[in-house]
């Protein structure tokens, strides 16, 4: 029996919101996302806080996070919702 559905794997990534890397610790991912960086996560971006006159920008930290779904996908030379048009 010939397989009529070859499933792609997708991998989703994200990062988390900047924050002082000191609060990064605690992050959680979105729910259903796996967090892929450790401890107080990557260095790589800037937050701001908002002063009345003006705003101040400093390095932060963010985590990355993936997310595995798998798309139902017909293989090759079939198509249709249930894969058996050839």
């Amino acid at each position: 029996k010939m397989k009529k559905q070859c499933d792609q794997k997708l991998l989703i990534r994200m990062k988390t919101e900047c924050v002082p890397c000191s609060l990064n610790l605690d992050t959680k991912c979105p729910a259903g996302y796996t967090k892929i960086t450790n401890g107080t996560g990557i260095p790589d971006c800037r937050y701001y806080l908002e002063m009345k006159t003006h705003t101040l920008s400093f390095p932060g930290c963010r985590h990355h996070c993936v997310k595995e779904f798998e798309q139902p996908e017909c293989c090759q030379g079939h198509w249709g919702p249930d894969c058996t048009g050839k």
